[in-house]
């Protein structure tokens, strides 16, 4: 084999290797235990061999001391030795207390083999599985980031179908809705919607297939090289803790210097890249990188792999840009930062190998591990910004330029305020919308990225007026009906209201009364009939703060009341699981634990009348347990004389307000009687809320659907009394 300069390494080799390469480390620390046990055994058997030298030496002192004077001078001597032995006994002697120093030695020795072999060499142990597992958990975080993009695209691919369905939903509604004009406007923005799904689609194919050459050619080569760092750092401490258990053993055994000599010999011949060559020479193998993700077109709207390049297009596209040109030198300046900050740290662990420093090359190496760590957060971001810059760039150029950007912020409308791009009314309590706080220009979150950026600049307050009066005119005439049909229509079916008061479903009435069985409760006129001219919306009411829906719902009827229940075979009772507090007229407060008496039970309303004492009202029926009943209770008769009749709400937003804190609160309370039945909504998947007006869900989780999907790919639902948003594509009907 030929000589190399530069000795290979796991991340050039083995490529998407690290599962077995992190196993074979694994097992070259585990031996460290093997290793460190063998020595503190020798340390036993050389205590115990001290202890019985000593044994050995002490006996044979008394046998000595007793035949001290019989040995030197004889039974009868005519004058006593005193303490003078002859120089047989004065041999013997040495020869004792010879054996008294080797036991001594041996017991230094055995101390010593402890001290300075076996407990460092468990510490270092522990401190390179740590570090073993600290790479584990970061090549799992790596591979679950992967994976996560590869997630993130599949959702976008759902989430571009859908919205090609619900364009081809919106075409095939234009052709038999009732309002033309306003079907015609939802069907142009919904293909507009549609392009940007697309073009979002095509853009994450480019970041992911640029993250997943990083994670192949960077991010994994790192960390197996880091691994193969921490596999020859073990046999550089690993060689060390030999040669010092050598030298114990030479000063300890004079006579077989030459044998522990050779044994420290042996372990300088083993140089720490020996292992690793022999791993790599076993385990190489062939490896092709996985194919580039490309664009597939949606089963229901057929298209190509082109970015869409209109005009609307290039204003979604230009706000993509400016975004991510902004961010991007920030983040290139972070990067190399880091990078200079990591290389300044290699070098003091050369210098601790090379022994010119004298710190703790662990500590060291776990500070590159956690500075590595930082620098690929942001590395991924630079990466994002760049390849989104370079996408959008080769498809339209650098749109950004002479573009004059709006300044977005955050902003909570506390009033009632309009899109100035879609005219609609911007609805929520958190960071709903945006305002630009150079000429007020005020958008949805949604229409954010679709607003041109045509900013005039610092605006007075009549100047702001003036344009918000223009850019709402604007926004206004996108709801107008255009001049004859559209042009994929022939010509257009004749609508009556016969044919479309049946259903309710689309949505586009301004409101229909109706009855808890769903019958209409009062005819209108000619004049109703007529679709209203586009405008600003009515204020929407204040809901109930215990009723997450919302009270738009809801109209009380002049005049109406509530007759007293019909007399009943038997009383059925129940009791309140939660303590509830009226908030309308009809509505009775009672407090948990209380029992009270059943009147009406739940006609699928949601609610029941009760009496608690002298009052009678109405309770949530979730707040509630009904006892078993012996008699079951005579028909209340509830009709439209009993209970006030509901208007149907002709908007789908729900209307959020911050309610007191309570100590124990009870379950979603569903709308009063007579209004719209509550829908459901299941999670398909977990998410984590981003922020405070998002819920986080875990699949199978059930929540009240407040406002379905209003184009943005965004529902809002309830949990818990709080209403919030979820990503559309994660929920299906319950």
């Amino acid at each position: 084999m030929a000589e190399v300069d530069v000795a290979p390494t796991f991340g050039a080799e083995l490529k998407d290797g690290f599962k077995p390469a992190s196993a074979w480390v694994a097992s070259g620390i585990a031996w460290l235990d093997d290793i460190q046990n063998f020595y503190r055994e020798r340390a036993v058997i050389e205590k115990e061999h001290s202890a019985r030298l000593n044994a050995l030496a002490k006996k044979y002192f008394e046998k000595k001391n007793k035949k001290s004077i019989t040995l030197s001078v004889g039974d009868t001597p005519a004058m006593t030795p005193g303490s003078l032995e002859n120089a047989s006994l004065t041999i013997w002697t040495t020869h004792l207390t010879t054996l008294e120093s080797l036991a001594t030695e041996h017991e230094n020795y055995a101390n010593e083999l402890v001290q300075k072999v076996a407990d460092p060499m468990k510490q270092y142990a522990a401190k390179f599985e740590e570090l073993r597992k600290r790479h584990v958990e970061y090549a799992t975080k790596l591979e679950a980031e992967r994976d996560s993009s590869y997630a993130d695209l599949r959702k976008t691919k759902t989430k571009y179908d859908a919205v090609c369905q619900e364009v081809e939903s919106k075409r095939k509604k234009t052709e038999s809705s009732f309002d033309k004009a306003k079907a015609q406007s939802h069907y142009q923005q919904q293909l507009q919607d549609m392009n940007n799904v697309k073009n979002t689609y095509l853009i994450a194919i480019s970041v992911t297939n640029k993250q997943k050459e990083k994670y192949y050619h960077e991010y994994i080569p790192e960390v197996l090289d880091s691994l193969q760092d921490l596999a020859e750092f073990r046999t550089i401490k690993l060689n060390a803790l030999w040669s010092t258990a050598a030298s114990l053993e030479s000063t300890m055994l004079k006579q077989s210097n030459v044998l522990v000599e050779r044994l420290g010999q042996e372990v300088t011949r083993n140089l720490p890249h020996l292992d690793s060559m022999m791993y790599i020479r076993h385990n190489m193998a062939a490896w092709q990188e996985p194919t580039d993700k490309m664009f597939e077109p949606s089963p229901v709207w057929h298209d190509d792999d082109l970015m869409v390049t209109d005009e609307v297009a290039k204003i979604f596209l230009r706000n993509v840009l400016n975004k991510s040109k902004s961010q991007l030198g920030e983040l290139r300046r972070e990067v190399d930062k880091k990078k200079r900050e990591i290389e300044g740290v290699k070098r003091v662990k050369q210098r601790i190998r090379e022994g010119k420093e004298n710190k703790d090359e662990v500590v060291i190496v776990s500070q590159i591990f956690s500075m590595q760590e930082e620098l690929h957060q942001v590395d991924r971001k630079r990466l994002t910004a760049e390849v989104e810059t370079s996408t959008i760039t080769s498809a339209v150029g650098d749109v950004t330029l002479g573009a004059k950007n709006h300044n977005f912020k955050s902003q909570t409308f506390k009033i009632p305020t309009n899109c100035d791009l879609c005219g609609e009314r911007i609805w929520g309590l958190s960071a709903k919308g945006f305002d630009c706080r150079d000429c007020g220009y005020t958008c949805h979150s949604k229409c954010e990225m679709k607003v041109p950026a045509e900013c005039p600049g610092e605006l007075s307050k009549d100047e702001r007026k003036k344009y918000k009066a223009e850019r709402q005119a604007a926004a206004g005439a996108l709801l107008k009906p255009p001049s004859g049909p559209p042009e994929h229509v022939a010509e257009l079916p004749t609508l009556s209201r016969s044919n479309t008061m049946n259903s309710l479903s689309s949505g586009y009435a301004a409101s229909a009364n109706r009855s808890i069985s769903g019958s209409v409760v009062s005819p209108r006129s000619p004049a109703e009939d007529t679709p209203p001219e586009p405008g600003p919306r009515p204020a929407p009411k204040k809901g109930r703060l215990v009723a997450p829906p919302p009270t738009a719902y809801i109209s009380e009827l002049p005049g109406s009341s509530v007759p007293p229940p019909a007399a009943k075979v038997a009383e059925q009772k129940g009791k309140m699981l939660y303590a509830f507090e009226a908030s309308g007229g009809d509505e009775v407060s009672v407090p948990e634990g209380r029992e009270v008496v059943i009147l009406e039970p739940d006609d699928g309303s949601g609610w029941v009348k009760v009496r608690a004492g002298y009052k009678e009202g109405i309770v949530p029926a979730s707040y509630l347990e009904i006892f078993p009943k012996a008699i079951l209770p005579q028909d209340t008769g509830s009709s439209l004389n009993e209970r006030p009749a509901s208007t149907y709400s002709n908007s789908g937003s729900s209307i959020g307000t911050a309610g007191p804190a309570i100590k124990k609160k009870g379950p979603a309370v569903a709308p009063r009687r007579g209004a719209k039945k509550l829908k459901y909504v299941v999670a398909m998947y977990d998410y984590t809320a981003q922020s405070d007006a998002e819920h986080s869900m875990t699949e199978g989780e059930r929540f009240v659907l407040i406002k379905e999907d209003p184009g943005d790919g965004w529902a809002e639902v309830e949990k818990g009394g709080a209403t919030k948003s979820v990503p559309a594509s994660y929920v299906r009907n319950a």
